[in-house]
Formats: C-alpha cells, structure tokens, sequence
C-alpha cells in the first residue's frame, strides 16, 4: 500500500508504503501523527471509498469520518476500524448487544427452551427488554421504578408552603407561580406543612387535577382571597400541577441532565414488584434452559455460560436422546445454536474475557475490554482480504492478556487479513512485521516518517526515541522502596468479584496495584477506596471536574470500612480518565486555569488600558470580545441533507472566536487567538517570562503534553490526555496536607518515553508528602513504585483476592501470582 503526500493534521506532506498481509505497528510518541496516518489517512479514505459506492440516501445513516488530506493513496483494501471509543453511554448497551450474542440466546431459548405445560411459543423478540413484546409492562423493560413520597418531596414537615416546604417543585418563578395558585385556591400557605389536612396533603403532592386559576402574585393571602371574591382582572391565569406530576414529568421529558439529576433525587427507586428486576413480561422468564431463566443465564460468566452449553452442542446432555424421539425439530434447533453459540464465546474467552456476562453494561467496561469485544466479533467474521486498523489493542491488558491478544491478531493475519496497529507496548512492537515510526517529537516536532521497516531496521534509526526503548536492555536497575510514614486500612470491602476483602495500602509512598483483566482492580481502588475515602472527608465530584454520569451501572454503592491512619490525611484527589469538559467550549487552557493569566495580560496591554478592556473582554464564553456570528465556538455547522453536517470556520472571524477590536489588542505581535491556537511546547517558549503561566505550560510538558494546542477542545481529547492534563492541574496547586492520589492505569496513550517523564511526576508527589496510588499494567511503573499489591490470581469469580503485596521484588518471587513472573523479568531476577 502506498501513501503520497499525507498532511492530515500534522502529518508533513508524507510519503510511505506498508506491505500487506502483514501486521504493521505504528509507532511514536505521544502526538507524533501515528493515529493521523492509520485512522485520518489509511482508514478514512478506505471509508470514504466504501461510502461512494453507497446511496445517499444510506449514506447519511453511517458516522463519517471525512475526507483525507491526501494527493494519493494506492492498493489500498477495504477496512474495519476497532477504535476504543464507546459511544454514548446507555443502560440498554450491553456485552451481549455488542457483540450481538444475545440475539443468538434469546433464539436458543425461543426454539429450544423448556416451555411450561401449555404454554405457547415466545418469540425471539419477546426475550428482548428492549421490545414491546418483551418488556415487563411495569417497568417497561427497565427492571426498576420510580416512584415519589410524601417524605421524599417534602423532606421538612416544619417548614410552610411559602418556605418551599414541597421541595420537590422548581426553586425559581416555577415554585413561586405554584405558591401562589394556592393562595388563590384558598389554602393556607403560612401554617407548617404537617399541620395541613391530610386531604390537602395529598392533593398538593398527588393530585392528576390541573385546574387553571387566576394569580395576583405580590398580594397578601387575605388580599387575594378579596381579588378572588369579586373576580378582579388577575395577573395572569396559573395552571397548577402537583408535586408528583411536575417530578414524573420532568424526569421523563427534561433533556437537560442537571435538571434530571435534581428531580430524580426527590424520587424512589425501588426494583419493579412484577419481574423483580428481570425486565421481562412473566411468559418469557418461564421460559429455561439449562435451568434458568433467560435472565439468570445472562448473568452467569461467559466461562460458565460455555461449560452448559458445550454438552447440549456435542448432543451429550442428559435428556438429548429423548427429546430427539419426542421433539426431533427442538434437539436440532438446540444442537446446533448452542454449537453456534459455543464456538463464538470460544473467541471472547480466549481474549480473557471469559468473566463477563451478556448483561454487564457497556459504560462500566474499560476502553480496552469494549475494543476486545468488537476484535472478537471480527475475529468469528472469518473475512479475508480487509485492513483492520486497531487503537492501542494492549491498553489496559495485564501482560498475561496481551499474549492472547498476539495470539489473536495472528489468527486474523493468518486468515488473509492486513492489520495496522498504533501501538505503544513494546511486547507487541516486537511481534510486528513491519514498523512505521512517525516522529521524532509530537505535534509540530512530529509528523514525519523517521523509518518504515521490518523492526530489526530500526536499530540504527537516530532520532527514533522508539528505538531507543526497543533495543535497549529495559530490565530496571535496583530501586530502593520508601519507608511508608503509615497505612491505610480497607476492611469488609464487598463490590462486584470482591467479597469481604481485607487490604492494607502505605502512606507517604507510589503503591500500584496490579492483576489481570478483570481481577478487581479498579473496583477495589477507584470505585470503593475512592468513595470511601471521598465519604470519609465529604468530598464529591473530583475537584473541577465536571460530573459525567456513567448511566447504567445500577450496582449498590460499595460496603467497607475505613482504619488505619487515616486521620493523617487531608483529601482524596481523583484523576481519572473521564473527560474534563462535555463541550468543546471546554479546552485544556480553561480547565487548568491558565487562560486566566493569559486574558490578565491581555487586559493589560497598552491598547486594552486604553479602550478599557477587562480581562473578561479576552473571554470567548462571554458576549463582549468574543465573535457574535459563532457565539465564541469558531465554527459553524452546515447541515447536509444526505449526508453528515459538517462544521465549517465562521466566515465572520474564520475560526478565531474574536471580533475583530478584540483581536486589535496584541501581547508581543500575537493576538489572543494566535495564543489559544500555539501548542504547549510554542506557548512554553513565548510566555518564558511570565512566571504564573510558564509555569503552568512547564508542568504540562512534564506530563508528556507538549504537542497539543492551548485551546484544542475538551472532546478531541483521549481519556489518557483528560487524566493527564487533570493531573498537571493538581501538580500546580500549592501542597495542602497530605493528599491521596487515586489514578486508573494513567500510561493509557503514553509512549515508553512519555512514561518515563510521569514517572518522575508521581515521584514529585510522593516526596512532597503525598500518597500515590495506581492501577497500572505497565512495568515502567510497577517496578519503579514502592509498593505491589496483586489481585487476583484470575478474572471474575476466579479473581477479588490479595495475592501479593510488598515491594516490587519481594511480589516478583510470589508462586501463584501472574504478575510475579513478567515483575522478575523486567527487574531481571531471572
């Protein structure tokens, strides 16, 4: 496949050929073009091929990635992308779904279920929550209800109506215009809630009456009752709506996720009284197999799920012989739909994946667990000839994992297939066929092709900061633990494959907790310990972070104890991967507070002083400074009538967000939109002397951020950049107390070289005092932490248990540890 003048992104006009048939990883740092080639170029212009032979019409119906800057590309097959975005978040997104395994369950049970007597056939869709014909008609195929008491809308009986005693109605004129329809029905709105009649109680809160009444807000209740006598010209006429009603109403209809979030906390959720959960009509949960119901069989590990139907597919189950006497069309149907079934789970447990289950929602899998399963439905494809193009396919896999995932990469090459993997683990780098290095720095230090091989070739590439880790002996020297200054003791702790768990982890020191995929890792650290720890000092959301609800995991909130020396702690900090901003109005320089510093010395420039600009002239969130055209975005939307709309510059400001006496007033000849468009690495150079915002830039290349820009929007950004920057932020605020650092795999993205430079940031953190604690794979790390605690020893059920725990080679010399053996090889113990 041939490449001629690439110059997606920061791609410099490029030129390049890969082989096919060939596994080829692409390689760089963090930023250097690698994703800009494999997905910008080579797979949006496959894309873009595939799409021109389609209506249309149809067209409008796929997610478009667009067209290429490109002058060529040639030989180039069709291709399937596995990227570790998952979409939005939703509670009916399941493994099962994914991998579109349920539709084959639910036709298993529908043709070879054990029916009830006289019973007649459900349909497949009739096992679906998701259809009419299946959903229990309580819940409508939620499992849960929602309903609201008296205690739950008026949490202060004391309090009077006029006090907002009904909490549950609108804080605002909406509350307020409900007060007054009151007034003017006659019900007094100044004695405590629970002196009212009971009646008057339950019309307020309960009623479905919605009587129209006229309104003289501002009068007194005795004034209004003399309006109302003699029917004087109201204000305006009031519809009232009871407390239930406006809930119920809002909750089912509102689009606004902060208002849904204010209503559900007046409602009860309780578990639907008619399928207790199961989110089926009760003819289709009669329905078994094996027996369970469809439900409980859904909820079984996918290990399990194969071991019951491995005999049914063999024809070996007990019964087989007579039901092929007495229903020969079921024993077919069920042989070879569990056959079916059986050989597809095969894929996902040899991917690791075997502790799943069908109903394990989308939005608590990890990045890394989402992308295995769209690799394992390809995997079963057996298509031939297809490029697959994989987004770092090792990311969050123990190193156990990573061998079944060369394994299955193999298996799609062997069957005919070209794969192009932008990869950073080395493991997988030295299993490649053929190397594309792209590099040498990121951003505009990027962009060019430093070499393009079989991997041995690189060995003598300078500049290549690959080869460099690749071919060096990467076994870490000794590395001398730090004494903890105390522990942190966990006790009880039950969530997920974690039952009654005891655990103790070291302060004052880096610990990362380790196991494979699956053992319980994150559920122990950034589920449990965080909200225990979050609880403990009454702490929320992670600090300036916006609140992005994960819907779906409808787990009971953790059980455990807190002890230890716990008391020598002052906060929990968070940085997890979640994004730091749901708009693109949200960028890295809001979020770590930077741009406030800029906009001060713009505001202070000798033609801002003279026209009287304050610095909230320089913001593109506030009317004033900013293009009125796009409202301060730089962009406009064209929609499109077959295909996907398109964002286009503004033709006011062409993408700048100013107006144009905004972009007058000029700190050392760059404008305040030439400032958001400079990366870290320009704006490093350029504010050298301006000490607050230099040092803000400083801590952001230390993070490995060096190439992206200023004002590049907070949904361009990956999960590893989100929790970078997050941590940049923290490591600028002054030290109050000790602190615990809670971070999720945070090499997510990061080449050996950048893994190196976070490294040295944690330590920072350790030697100012605080606590680090990391879910981490990658053995740059592990070996150079203080402390190992290993979970495991498996996935699921077979995981959620202290393993080992020590320093890093004390854990190395543990039998039964899955970690120990990779742990001594890279501490070179042998």
């Amino acid at each position: 496949m041939r490449v001629r003048g690439a110059r997606e992104h920061n791609l410099k006009d490029i030129s390049v050929e890969v082989p096919r048939d060939a596994l080829v990883v692409f390689t760089g740092v963090s930023g250097s073009g690698k994703s800009s080639l494999a997905f910008g170029t080579l797979y949006a212009e496959a894309q873009r091929r595939y799409l021109e032979s389609v209506s249309p019409y149809a067209r409008r119906l796929f997610h478009q990635v667009g067209a290429p800057d490109v002058d060529a590309v040639e030989g180039l097959p069709p291709a399937v992308a596995l990227q570790q975005q998952r979409g939005a978040p939703t509670a009916r997104s399941s493994v099962g779904s994914v991998t579109t395994l349920s539709n084959l369950v639910r036709m298993l049970y529908s043709r070879a279920g054990d029916y009830p007597e006289g019973q007649g056939i459900v349909y497949a869709e009739g096992f679906s929550p998701n259809t009419p014909e299946g959903a229990c008609p309580e819940c409508h195929g939620l499992g849960r209800v929602y309903e609201v008491t008296e205690a739950s809308m008026v949490p202060d009986s004391a309090l009077t109506i006029r006090e907002r005693a009904v909490a549950a109605w609108p804080q605002a004129w909406g509350g307020q215009n409900q007060r007054d329809i009151l007034v003017s029905l006659g019900i007094d709105v100044d004695v405590p809630w629970r002196d009212l009649p009971r009646d008057t109680r339950d019309w307020i809160l309960f009623s479905d009456e919605q009587p129209v009444v006229p309104v003289y807000p501002g009068l007194t209740p005795e004034a209004t009752r003399r309006a109302v006598g003699r029917q004087a010209p109201p204000d305006y006429m009031g519809t009232f709506s009871s407390a239930r009603r406006h809930v119920l109403h809002t909750f089912a209809t509102t689009e606004s996720a902060a208002m849904k979030k204010r209503v559900q906390a007046y409602m009860i959720e309780t578990v639907c009284p008619v399928c207790h959960g199961k989110r089926l009509r009760p003819e289709a949960l009669a329905v078994t197999f094996a027996g369970y119901d469809i439900t409980d069989f859904s909820r079984l590990p996918l290990t399990q799920v194969a071991e019951l139907l491995r005999p049914v597919a063999e024809g070996r189950e007990e019964g087989h012989a007579r039901r092929v006497r007495e229903r020969p069309e079921v024993a077919v149907a069920a042989q070879r739909l569990a056959a079916d079934l059986a050989a597809r789970l095969d894929v996902l447990l040899r991917l690791g994946l075997g502790y799943l289950h069908f109903e394990r929602t989308t939005p608590s899998l990890s990045p890394g667990e989402l992308q295995r399963l769209r690799l394992a439905t390809q995997l079963y494809s057996n298509l031939f000839g297809v490029v697959y193009v994989l987004d770092e396919p090792s990311a969050g896999l123990h190193p156990a994992d990573t061998e079944a995932l060369l394994s299955a990469l193999g298996g799609l090459k062997a069957a005919g297939n070209s794969l192009f993997v932008v990869e950073h683990d080395l493991d997988v780098v030295r299993r490649a066929d053929w190397l594309v290095d792209v590099g040498p720095g990121a951003g505009e230090g990027g962009g060019e092709i430093l070499y393009s091989g079989p991997p041995e070739g690189l060995r003598d590439v300078e500049g290549s900061q690959t080869a460099a880790y690749l071919f060096r002996d990467t076994r870490a020297g000794p590395h001398e633990p730090r004494a903890p200054s105390g522990w942190l003791e966990l006790s009880s702790v039950t969530r997920h494959n974690l039952r009654d768990l005891s655990v103790r982890f070291p302060l004052g020191v880096l610990t990362c907790v380790t196991g494979v995929s699956g053992s319980g890792k994150s559920t122990l650290v950034s589920q449990v310990l965080a909200q225990t720890l979050a609880a403990h000092f009454g702490q929320g959301a992670a600090p300036g972070a916006e609140d992005v609800e994960e819907e779906g995991d409808d787990v009971p909130a953790a059980t455990a104890r807190l002890g230890g020396d716990v008391g020598t702690l002052s906060r929990l900090v968070r940085v997890d991967q979640k994004p730091i901003g749901r708009t693109p109005r949200s960028n890295m320089a809001t979020y770590t507070g930077l741009f406030d510093h800029v906009r001060k010395l713009f505001a202070a420039a000798p033609l801002a002083k003279k026209r009287k600009y304050s610095a909230g002239r320089f913001s593109f969130n506030v009317k004033g400074g900013r293009c009125e055209h796009c409202q301060g975005e730089g962009w406009v939307m064209v929609e499109l009538l077959f295909l996907p709309s398109v964002y286009a510059p503004c033709p006011v400001c062409h993408g700048a967000r100013y107006n144009a006496e905004t972009l007058e007033v000029e700190v050392r000849g760059q404008t305040i939109a030439d400032v958001l468009g400079m990366t870290v690495d320009t704006a490093h150079t350029f504010f050298g002397d301006e000490r607050p915002i230099f040092q803000a830039l400083d801590t952001l290349r230390e993070v490995g951020l060096g190439y992206l820009r200023l004002g590049q929007p907070a949904t361009e950004l990956s999960g590893g950049e989100a929790q970078r920057i997050k941590l940049a932020t923290e490591l600028q605020r002054a030290a109050r107390g000790h602190a615990v650092y809670i971070l999720d795999e945070p090499t997510t993205g990061l080449h050996p070289a950048d893994v190196e430079r976070l490294t040295r940031q944690l330590a920072r953190l350790v030697e100012a005092g605080h606590t680090v604690i990391a879910v981490e794979h990658d053995l740059q790390v592990v070996t150079g932490s203080d402390w190992v605690l290993d979970i495991g020893p498996g996935a699921g059920e077979e995981g959620g248990r202290v393993v080992a725990q020590g320093p890093p080679a004390e854990v190395a010399r543990v039998p039964g540890s899955r970690t120990a053996p990779y742990l001594a090889r890279a501490l070179g113990l042998g």
